[in-house]
Parts: structure tokens; sequence; C-alpha cells
């Protein structure tokens, strides 16, 4: 339209200008001619092949495999599958049977590990549930096969919790005081509800009118019954929590009558068991809960508790025993109960039995300091040879721990006090020092490394075998480290 001149096209600039490259060759559509192995598209010092030779050559299925006792019905998925899955998905952080579904069609470790084969969720998730006691054993068998390989020397133990989040809400949970009240409502409803679903079927004649102006015209006669049924099925639940709390005060107190008597008959030189139980009896019938004593509905054994962050969030307590060594856990557990002041004996004790050896020292964080737990410390101390350090009380941030006075211990000092003393000595210091550096970091791991933050498994049957799970594979991985030097097949000689 409008007449210009022609200009000549310049090169832009600081681009460089292209050559005739050869490239290599490159043709997505290319058909191989030989079927391709899974076995030559991983390295050979993988963790999925490490895996895979436990899951086959190492680990004792028998327990998993006693489980199948009927010949009919379609055949399921071969158990050393789905182990592979889920040892090596607990082990990396992939939990969630959908998202290990996912990664068998995605994820090349996984492939290798299923064979090729995809089971779906529902299978995955069927098998965790239903060979969880199974699956828990593995931390066992992942103890004794780091004991074999030297990993654990049990000269030096750290014990310390942490809290699991539960599959469940704290804003499904309520406390004993609301739940009283909030029966009383619905009762009183299901009182009004009932009388007046009575009274309109005693009015036969006037049936269809009654119903009209009841539910409307267009109404149907099953909204009154449906109504009915969901206050019954919410009064049901509410009730079962009641019971809960109710349960668990009266054994409380009577957990606390029974020492209480035994500790006065000690006193007085007596062994009266009759007289034990009666206290313990009476104690339980009296027992009332407290106002705000709490149960979820979703996930009745867990509890509302405060995290290391201050939160209060729907948790477990996990509680796990590690060896300084290579820091590999010899003892792990889960319970309802937000105190470690419980768990003092009864881990320590399970760490001795897993491995036949008493540790020859124990560090154990102030949450578990208790007059019980340093008379039982005392006791493992004559009996095992265990030397135990515990905390019997919290610094502030950079507060150095004092010096330990000079002279000798007054007679009277309690053991809290020797305790104390103890800890303020050199050795004492140097000791308990190493507490965080052993245990601290096996937390971290399986919370970042294994995404182990949160329970997928409800109950506290599920919660403690999903975190024996969780620390199997966390033993595994250890193992996996120590034996990438010497070879899986020393491990197994």
């Amino acid at each position: 339209m409008f007449e210009v001149e022609p200009v000549e096209k310049k090169q832009p600039q600081g681009r460089a200008v292209a050559v005739d490259k050869q490239f290599r060759a490159f043709d997505p559509h290319q058909v191989l001619l030989l079927p391709p192995s899974l076995d030559d598209w991983l390295p050979e010092d993988h963790l999925a092949r490490f895996v895979a030779d436990l899951v086959d050559e190492v680990l004792d299925l028998g327990p998993v495999l006693a489980d199948y006792t009927e010949k009919r019905g379609y055949p399921p998925y071969d158990p050393r599958l789905m182990l592979r899955l889920l040892i090596y998905g607990y082990t990396t952080g992939v939990r969630s049977s959908r998202a290990i579904e996912r990664k068998c069609a995605d994820d090349i470790a996984f492939r290798y590990l299923a064979a090729g084969q995809a089971p779906d969720f529902r299978s995955i998730s069927r098998f965790r549930r239903r060979h969880l006691d199974a699956l828990a054993d593995l931390f066992t068998q992942s103890l004794h096969l780091a004991t074999k390989l030297g990993m654990v020397k049990m000269g030096r133990v750290a014990l310390d919790g942490t809290k699991l989040q539960a599959s469940a809400s704290k804003h499904k949970a309520m406390s004993y005081g609301r739940l009283v009240d909030k029966e009383e409502r619905i009762e009183a409803e299901i009182a009004w509800l009932e009388a007046k679903a009575q009274g309109l079927l005693a009015d036969a004649e006037g049936a269809d009118k009654a119903e009209d102006e009841t539910f409307g015209v267009d109404g149907k006669e099953a909204d009154l019954p449906a109504e009915l049924d969901r206050r019954e099925k919410r009064l049901a639940k509410q009730q079962a929590a009641r019971a809960q709390i109710e349960a668990e005060a009266a054994e409380k107190a009577r957990a606390h009558a029974e020492d209480k008597e035994r500790r006065r008959q000690e006193r007085a030189g007596t062994g009266d068991e009759r007289a034990v139980a009666d206290a313990a009896e009476q104690a339980a019938a009296n027992a009332r809960p407290k106002p705000k004593a709490q149960a979820n509905f979703t996930d009745p054994g867990s509890r509302i508790t405060k995290n290391s962050d201050g939160a209060y969030i729907q948790a477990y307590n996990a509680q796990a025993d590690v060896d300084e060594e290579h820091q590999v856990i010899t003892a792990a557990d889960v319970t309802t109960n937000p105190s470690d002041a419980l768990n003092d004996t009864t881990m320590l004790d399970q760490s001795a039995a897993n491995t036949s050896v008493h540790p020859k020292q124990a560090l154990v964080d102030a949450g578990y300091s208790s007059e019980t737990n340093l008379e039982a410390a005392r006791e493992r101390q004559l009996a095992g040879g265990t030397d135990t350090f515990m905390a019997t009380g919290r610094l502030a941030h950079d507060e150095q721990v004092p010096p330990a006075p000079r002279g000798r211990i007054p007679r009277k000092a309690t053991l809290k006090e020797r305790m104390a003393r103890k800890l303020r000595t050199k050795p004492g210091r140097k000791a308990y020092s190493r507490r965080k550096a052993i245990v601290e970091p096996v937390f971290g791991q399986i919370m970042t490394c294994q995404n182990g933050r949160q329970l997928l498994l409800r109950g506290e049957d599920g919660a403690r075998g999903e975190w024996r799970l969780l620390a199997a594979c966390y033993n595994f991985r250890k193992v996996f480290q120590h034996a990438q030097t010497a070879g899986l097949a020393a491990v197994i000689a």
C-alpha cells in the first residue's frame, strides 16, 4: 500500500549464528527390537536392589505366609511383592497406598520392585492392615540384622519420645462435661421425636392430613425415622466416648490406689494382697473423670497433646531407644499417655530384651523424671549394671549446668537430689551431653526422610504397628548405608 525502500535484514545483536551441528540420534517413536529389562534401569548400588535382596533372601516371611490358610478364591499378590513396595515406600517417605499405586506406574524403582505389576491401592491397604503384626515384627528383624553387622554395641543408649499426629482432627474431640450435656439434649430430642412418631401412627383416621402438616405436601414418611436414626447414632457415639473416658479414669484410680496401698504396707512391714485389691476396686468405683477429659470420635485412642512447637494436636506418644554406635533403634513403642514418665522402665526393658544385653549407660530426658523411675534406675544398676543419667529439670536456652558442690553427699539426700548432683559432675555432664546427638537426629530423619510426622492408621494397635514399621525401615536404611562397603552378601553370610 505504501512504497518503502528495501532494507537489508540484520542479524540480532549478541546472538550467535546457528551452525550445521550434528546431534545425537533422538527418535521418541523408535520401537525396541528386544524387550527391555527393568534390571538394567537401576544402578547397582540403588536402595531398591537392597530392598529386593533383603525381602527375597534375608527376612523371615513366615509370619506373613502363615496368615494364608484358605486355598479358595482368586490368587492374591505375592507377599514378597507387597513387602518390597511397603518397605521401600516407608523408607523413602512414600507411605500412602494411593501414592504407592501411582509410583508403580511412574517410578522406575517401584516398577523394578513390583516386576512391572501394578497392585491397586485397595490391595496395598488391605495387605498392610491384615499383616500389621507381621510388619511390626520387621523391627525386631531389622535390629537383629544390624546387630549381626556389629552396628549395635549397647554401650550407651538414649531414650526419648515424640508426638505423632493421629489420623484424626482435634475438632472431632469432645470433653467429658460437654458429652454429658450433649447426651441429655439428644436424649430429649429423641424422646420428642419418638412421641411425635407414635402420635402420628395412633391417629389412623387423620394420617394423611397429619403427615401433610408434619412433613409438608411433598414430604416423605421416611423423613422422621431418618432424623430419629441420625440422632440415635450420634447418641451411641457419644455414649461410647463417655464410657471410654470413665473407664480410663477408673483404671487410673485403680492403679494409683494399688500403688498407694502397697507403699503403705511396705512401710508397715505387712503384705495383704486382698487389701490391695479392695482399695483398688473402691477407688475405681468412686472415680469420676475430670470435666476437661476428652475423647475423639474419629480415633478414640489418640489424645490432644502439645508438640515440640507448643501447638496442641491430636496425637500419639511415640517412644524410641537408640544405640549410640550407629544410631540404630533398639526399642520402639507407642502409648496414649502424653507424658513420657510412664515409659522409662518398659522401654529400657524392651531394649534389653530385644538385644539380650543391658546397656552400660542410659541417657534419659527430663520428661521421664519421677521418684518411681529413679528407684527403678537404682534397681536396674544393681541388677544389670546400667548407669542411668536422668535429667531432673529442664535448662533454659544457653543455660549452663552449674558445677557439682564439693564434699560428701548428705545421707538424707533424696534420689532426685543425688541424680541432680551426679549430672553436675564432669563425667555426668560429658555423658548426658551426648543424649541429643544420639536420639534427636533419629526423629528428624524419620519425620523428614520417611515422611513419618503423621500416622495413617487409626487405633492404638494401628499406631504402634505403623511406628514400628517406620522404625524398622529406618534401621534397614542404616544397614543399607553400612552394607554398601561390604555388600549384602556379607550380611547374608
